[in-house]
């Protein structure tokens, strides 16, 4: 079992069921997170309040404490540390209830790994921007630069016009450059849907696009990777 590491972010995963703890604390772990995983909701309260943990990775349905409990104790005790719900309660009203609770984001059993320690990276993020950390408003990755405030997209110093949903791909794709970005993420984000639809095409077609207008000389741009069977990754151009 792991402990806090001031080195490496720490996660403390809450989860009574050992293969769906095992599959999360492995997916954390091959990021390179620090895991720390307990199998009881006492056990969890009892680390969450005392440890010191970047974020906690928390099971909605705990046989002995309720997850939204632990939650809803947290919160009124003033630790602010980051919270992801993972369960099988996939209705929105139960989403609305986690959030409600003071959970910062809910992820619907069973997962995908890459999606689950990009999420978890997100809450991170958005601590440390929250805690005074220096964020600018425009994302950068070599000569292609996106303003989140005026939402004026160049490369190569030339203005690109993108459609509104172009560039919420775009953005989400830079706000998480170097990592995947799953279907399912640019779904709920761009699109505002909260189950995988079968018709993912939609979204090939966009990337397709988004690809040709970041092209540069003619030249089919390739910053924006398909990883198959997983979703997109945008880096610097090779």
């Amino acid at each position: 079992m792991s402990s806090p590491s001031a080195s490496r972010p720490c996660i403390l995963v809450v989860e009574d069921d050992p293969g769906a703890g095992q599959e999360v604390s492995a997916a954390l772990e091959d990021y390179g997170f620090e895991v720390e995983c307990v199998p009881t909701g006492f056990q969890g309260l009892l680390r969450a309040t005392n440890g010191e943990f970047d974020a906690v990775v928390l099971d909605r349905m705990l046989p002995d404490v309720d997850g939204l409990s632990i939650l809803a104790t947290l919160r009124n005790i003033g630790k602010e540390t980051p919270v992801l719900i993972l369960s099988a309660l996939d209705a929105v009203d139960e989403r609305v209830r986690g959030l409600r609770a003071g959970g910062d984001d809910y992820v619907v059993k069973p997962f995908d790994g890459l999606e689950l320690t990009a999420r978890v990276n997100a809450l991170l993020r958005r601590r440390a921007a929250t805690h005074g950390d220096t964020q600018t408003s425009v994302l950068q990755i070599d000569d292609l630069t996106l303003d989140t405030e005026t939402r004026v997209v160049r490369r190569g110093g030339q203005t690109i016009e993108l459609k509104p949903r172009e560039y919420g791909m775009l953005e989400m794709l830079m706000r998480h450059a170097g990592e995947i970005v799953t279907r399912a993420m640019l779904l709920e984000s761009v699109w505002n849907v909260q189950q995988a639809s079968t018709q993912t095409n939609v979204i090939d077609m966009h990337i397709s696009n988004l690809r040709r207008k970041l092209s540069l000389n003619g030249q089919l741009s390739a910053m924006v990777v398909t990883v198959r069977n997983a979703g997109y990754i945008i880096h610097a151009s090779r």
